[in-house]
């Protein structure tokens, strides 16, 4: 017999004389385990909670009832076993609802304290293994249905509510990941209130977040030194994860360096099923995109205690660009253990392989030699019929936590990662004539690339009492090291072909002869510490201070550098009233850069100050979240792109520093459910960004975005229906290139994006969604490096068909 509560496990075998007893004790010290663990889930029979549960399995019913009303249900699998439920909708008492979802069942209920157990009416207590619905970890949203989250660590370290958290976090949920098929880390970035993806090229991606480029990834909290970009992060397919989580502004305290862009998080999926379930899916669309999924939880014994998760996908698709074709599999494994009732150990492992063809290296020109601006097909294309870019990445991990019975949590992460690239590129440059169609000069691109990270995490938390008052610390320690071998391959100039007219450019130019390869390594370690301490200082007061001490030092054959760096975090929150909070946060700005100058010197680290002020509400208990902010950033020795300067010896983008910048702005968002039924997400953000001389910094950034997605499950008898909808705006930007020897200001104009959803569910385990892009087919440009530019996705639609068990 197996009775948890989160974490908490109790099993029991059947041995003469001693197995009444035991079962009985066991039994007893569970539900009491169940009470504790949740104590803020009282009965409350008679307070009325938001209930948008649809027609689906009896069990994936539970489990959202579970989350929406935090009360614990105890059953054993047998007891939901091949049973459904026509789903619920309205603001009820828990139990009210409860019954509403076991009518017609033969399933019964009955209260065990704060905790509710099923049993077949007319049966006895079950000796099988037991089922417990309602995670121990709050932060979770799978199988919440929710755009938004009861509480993130992602800021401080500390489990807070968004409300408590003194800085803007933005929570990509699952079920919004899933409403709008938001397939990679760039789609589901694109939709993140202040954030705006640049794409360089057809595999390159980059985010910018308040202005500034965002270059700070996390795994589960654990920071990683790998680019975004060049190993295909960017693209990581969200399939895997259970939430991303983005918080802007500097996030030194957490990441190690306090880059005031934003942090961006992701949270793999776990097994914290005990019975057997899961999903597979189908899923075709524009450009002949295909699609299959399959994700499965099973526990491995027979008390539930030891339980593991398999992901996997595969897919294919052709491009709105000529020649472009990309392969992708996703592979993820853990396995989640409960080893006693209070310590865990998760163990896993993801690999994910892009293989695309026909990749662009850079984008097409934006004005012609006259002067004049460029108007291309979409599908026009700079790549050779030969061009690649192959990435692979792969990570093992573990994470071991033991909670006290004091509340004390220590926890130890350790993770592994291996990413390659292979790529095969051509590059078009130089100065198009508009009449002739020629001008654009090849450059050929062979690189290899080889890295791997090895990152410890120790942290330890949790509660201790001072004057009275009950107040909370977190400390932990880090130690990362990165090292890469990057190959570089010439060629043979006298083997280069001419691009000849641009316009009637197909992609069958000569590949060159390479020659031999040369190897560049690069070592970087990084060590840090940190610590916080949330204090109490009032019923109504709280404060936040802290910081970390991080070193920083990077070898190879064209920089050998350290620093180190001690950053200060503080932040106050005060409850206003039982809705509303107001807060403000101040931390420090040193992030080691990346950038090269036009004599291919590394730039000083950027340092600065980063404050934020705002105002939170919760409302509806906590199914919605709102929030306004005012941010300001100081910042010294920022990278600017240096015109169309390059780095020597490489066609890298040369970029020069800025002293005396300074950046504010507004951020306003607001997610979660309205109304029972109705789910939103909204946001939209509006800065400045100038140097000491006044002059306005990256005017290539939107200096004003909104972004808007809700759903809607319809009433009655229309109920199996779901339809939603979203817009995406930015403000008009402007960049500064060359034309001959003059200098012209190329424009994008301010656009809106629209974009429509809608799911109908056949029955409680069949569903069909179908998402439409770019409602208007709107054409604006998605990015571009230099005088280049690289066009949005045209209008597109993905018919995806699932089904659970």
């Amino acid at each position: 017999m197996t009775l948890s509560a989160g974490r908490y496990s109790i099993a029991a075998t059947r041995r003469a004389g001693a197995a009444p007893c035991f079962v009985l004790s066991s039994l007893v010290l569970a539900v009491g385990l169940a009470i504790s663990a949740a104590p803020g889930a009282a009965r409350a029979q008679s307070a009325t909670v938001s209930i948008d549960i649809g027609a689906q399995p009896l069990g994936d019913a539970l489990l959202q009832w579970a989350a929406q009303t935090k009360v614990r249900v105890f059953y054993a699998p047998d007891v939901v076993a091949g049973l459904s439920t026509r789903g619920l909708r309205g603001s009820l008492p828990p139990e009210e609802a409860l019954r509403g979802l076991l009518q017609g069942t033969s399933v019964a209920y009955r209260w065990q304290g704060d905790s509710i157990i099923l049993s077949r009416e007319g049966g006895v207590t079950s000796l099988a293994p037991v089922t417990v619905l309602g995670s121990s970890d709050p932060q979770v949203t799978e199988g919440t249905g929710s755009y938004t989250t009861p509480a993130t660590s992602a800021a401080t370290g500390l489990t807070l509510s968004l409300r408590e958290t003194p800085q803007s976090v933005s929570v990509v949920t699952r079920q919004r990941i899933e409403d709008q098929n938001l397939r990679s880390l760039d789609e589901v970035m694109g939709n993140v209130v202040g954030v705006q993806v640049v794409s360089e090229d057809s595999d390159r991606t980059d985010f910018w977040s308040r202005g500034f480029y965002i270059d700070s990834l996390q795994y589960d909290g654990v920071p990683t030194t790998i680019g975004l970009s060049m190993y295909g992060e960017s693209d990581n397919d969200s399939f895997i994860y259970d939430r991303i989580e983005v918080v802007r502004g500097a996030t030194g305290l957490m990441t190690g360096a306090g880059n005031p862009g934003a942090s961006i998080n992701l949270v793999r999926k776990h097994a914290n099923s005990k019975t057997f379930t899961g999903s597979v899916s189908a899923g075709f669309g524009s450009w002949n995109q295909y699609r299959g999924t399959v994700d499965m939880s099973t526990p491995l014994n027979e008390e539930g205690t030891v339980r593991a998760r398999m992901v996997a996908l595969y897919q294919g698709r052709d491009s709105y660009i000529d020649l472009y074709h990309a392969n992708k599999q996703v592979f993820y494994g853990v396995i989640d253990a409960d080893l006693t009732p209070s310590t865990r150990l998760s163990v896993g492992a993801d690999y994910q392989d892009k293989r695309p063809r026909g990749s662009t290296w850079g984008s097409l020109p934006v004005v012609f030699s006259d002067g004049t601006a460029t108007d291309w097909r979409r599908s026009k294309t700079t790549a050779a019929d030969w061009t690649y870019w192959h990435t692979t990445n792969q990570t093992m991990f573990a994470t071991l936590s033991h909670r006290f019975d004091s509340d004390w949590e220590v926890k130890a992460d350790w993770s592994q990662r291996k990413s390659k690239y292979d790529a095969k590129l051509l590059y078009l440059y130089g100065e198009l004539d508009r009449e002739t169609g020629t001008g654009l000069r090849p450059l050929p691109g062979y690189w290899n690339s080889y890295a791997q990270q090895t990152s410890l995490d120790l942290q330890v938390k949790g509660p201790f009492n001072l004057l009275g008052r009950k107040h909370e610390v977190v400390m932990g320690a880090m130690r990362s090291r990165y090292g890469e071998d990057f190959y570089r391959y010439g060629f043979d100039s006298a083997s280069l072909a001419s691009t000849g007219n641009f316009y009637q450019w197909d992609g069958s130019f000569a590949q060159p002869t390479w020659t031999t390869a040369s190897l560049r390594p690069t070592v970087t370690h990084q060590e840090g510490a940190y610590g916080a301490i949330r204090w109490s200082l009032t019923d109504s007061l709280t404060a936040i201070t802290g910081g970390r001490y991080a070193t920083w030092k990077s070898k190879s054959d064209t920089r050998d550098q350290k620093d180190s760096q001690f950053i200060p975090y503080a932040g106050v929150i005060y409850d206003v009233n039982d809705t509303y909070s107001a807060y403000a946060s101040y931390t420090d700005i040193f992030q080691p850069q990346d950038n090269r100058d036009r004599n291919g010197n590394y730039l000083d680290p950027v340092q600065g100050k980063n404050y934020e002020i705002g105002v939170k509400g919760e409302y509806l208990d906590g199914r919605v979240n709102a929030s306004i902010a005012l941010f300001k950033v100081k910042q010294s020795k920022v990278a600017v792109l240096d015109g169309d300067a390059l780095v020597p010896g490489s066609f890298e983008q040369a970029y020069t520093t800025a002293d005396g910048v300074t950046t504010k702005g507004v951020e306003l968002e607001v997610s979660g459910q309205l109304a029972p039924g109705w789910n939103a997400y909204a946001g939209g953000t509006y800065y400045t960004s100038r140097d000491a001389q006044d002059v306005s910094v990256n005017p290539e950034r939107p200096r004003a975005m909104a972004k808007l997605f809700t759903t809607y499950r319809l009433p009655g008898d229309f109920s199996k229906l779901t339809v939603g909808g979203g817009v995406n705006w930015q403000i008009s930007t402007y960049s500064e290139v060359s034309a001959g020897d003059a200098t012209v200001t190329a424009k994008q104009k301010a656009y809106a994006i629209y974009n429509l959803m809608a799911r109908y569910d056949f029955n409680s385990r069949l569903s069909a969604q179908l998402n439409l892009n770019n409602l208007f087919d709107k054409k604006y440009y998605l990015g571009g490096v230099g005088n280049q530019v690289y066009y949005g996705e045209p209008r597109s639609v993905f018919v995806n068909l699932t089904a659970k068990f």
